[in-house]
């Protein structure tokens, strides 16, 4: 018998082959449920996307491009590159008053911090010059006059 044009192959008493899945997950779905679980709507049906919306390859200029995960996959040449452009944005950094801070500000520190490991301690009204912007929860990388190198949160300085 065949299922789909698979041919089913018997050993013994059992059945064996690809049209063996293929009758049981049609039996299962005859169920109402795939093999023991219930079903759950397949990716088409949940992000419908037609080939026509999905770029070219930018290498080969292939139509047959795919998604995979957050990039795209053109199959003839292999090329993968992101789905969204990665936008480098400036960070926004404000101080404490909400003034927006840039590479080179100096700012005042607002409130004593102490500092870890250290009896050290940057004082109320301390001046800090030429400030720079970083990534990370210390928004502020300076050099502080008398202790050194060291991060800042914005929430802790003011523009000066």
């Amino acid at each position: 018998m065949h299922a789909r044009g698979l041919h089913r192959r018997r050993i013994g008493n059992r059945v064996r082959g690809v049209a063996v899945g293929i009758a049981r997950m049609a039996a299962a779905n005859r169920e109402g449920t795939a093999l023991g679980v219930k079903s759950r709507p397949c990716s088409a049906t949940t992000r419908p996307q037609t080939m026509t919306s999905l770029p070219p390859c930018p290498k080969c200029s292939s139509a047959y491009v795919y998604e995979d995960g957050a990039s795209y996959v053109c199959p003839e040449c292999g090329h993968e590159w992101p789905q969204v452009e990665a936008a480098e944005e400036a960070k926004v950094v404000k101080d404490a008053v909400g003034n927006l801070l840039q590479d080179g500000d100096t700012v005042t520190v607002i409130k004593d911090l102490k500092l870890k490991g250290s009896s050290l301690v940057v004082k109320v009204g301390t001046k800090v010059r030429n400030i720079r912007l970083v990534d990370g929860d210390h928004d502020i990388d300076c050099k502080v006059d008398g202790i050194g190198q060291m991060g800042l949160k914005s929430e802790f300085v003011k523009k000066a």
